[in-house]
């Protein structure tokens, strides 16, 4: 389990910085099968997770809700036939902050 797995979301205020550049090539480094995408001038991690078939599919999703609702913190989440598209971001701050890291490091823990 990746460091970043182990660790809790903490209360993002919207005056919280964003991560720093150096900060997210680090941060990246531990969630490999993850993408930084830009959507509306906003930063997000990105990662497609497949599946044999929609009830599975919609089995991780279900799962994903849990965690999310446990931290309090919420991805996008788009379920589709084979496949689960997840975003991470932090809505507050308009961009990546470390817990947005954290969740996808827990998120991958679910697929495994």
């Amino acid at each position: 389990m990746s460091e970043l797995a182990k660790m809790k979301c903490e209360a993002c205020q919207a005056d919280a910085p964003t991560v720093t550049d150096a900060e997210l090539r680090e941060l990246i480094r531990a969630i490999p099968d993850w993408s930084v995408q830009v959507r509306d001038g906003i930063m997000q991690l990105e990662r497609v997770y497949k599946f044999k078939n929609f009830k599975q599919a919609m089995a991780f999703t279900n799962k994903l809700a849990v965690l999310a609702e446990q931290e309090f913190h919420h991805p996008g989440i788009l379920t589709e036939w084979g496949k689960v598209t997840v975003c991470w971001w932090s809505h507050s701050i308009k961009g990546l902050h470390r817990n947005d890291f954290i969740m996808a490091a827990k998120t991958d823990l679910l697929f495994d």
